[in-house]
């Protein structure tokens, strides 16, 4: 038996010849994302950027500028969902880093909630 049918009933699937060992199933959501690294300090790296794809337990998105690894990072995505059809969401999840390069940053989430845009952004502004 060949190794990518043993690594197909294990769950595994190879994409370009390597095993792609994620837990989730990734999604292809194109939508702004705003991120700010969360620190102690008062200067805080802040920047936006677009969703490259999502999952239940990660992001993965482009930024401005490379962002580094093992930090906490705070993400505001626009949600393509409405509540009820009418209300705008707004995915807010905070997570680290767990890969980055020159143009984007992958988030391992850690916990997330959804809010209405409209409090968001007054949340925001305090």
């Amino acid at each position: 038996m060949s190794s990518m049918n043993t690594e197909q009933k294990n769950g595994g699937q190879f994409f370009g010849g390597t095993l792609d060992r994620r837990e989730t199933n990734r999604f292809p959501v194109r939508e702004e994302v705003r991120y700010r690294i969360l620190q102690s300090k008062a200067v805080q790296l802040t920047g936006a950027g677009k969703t490259v794809d999502i999952s239940s337990g990660g992001i993965l998105f482009t930024t401005s500028e490379p962002l580094p690894p093992g930090r906490l990072v705070e993400i505001s995505v626009n949600w393509p969902a409405r509540l009820d059809g009418t209300c705008p969401l707004q995915l807010v999840a905070t997570g680290r880093i767990v890969r980055a390069d020159d143009a984007r940053a992958a988030v391992r989430i850690e916990r997330y909630e959804f809010r209405t845009r409209a409090s968001a952004t007054l949340a925001a502004g305090a």
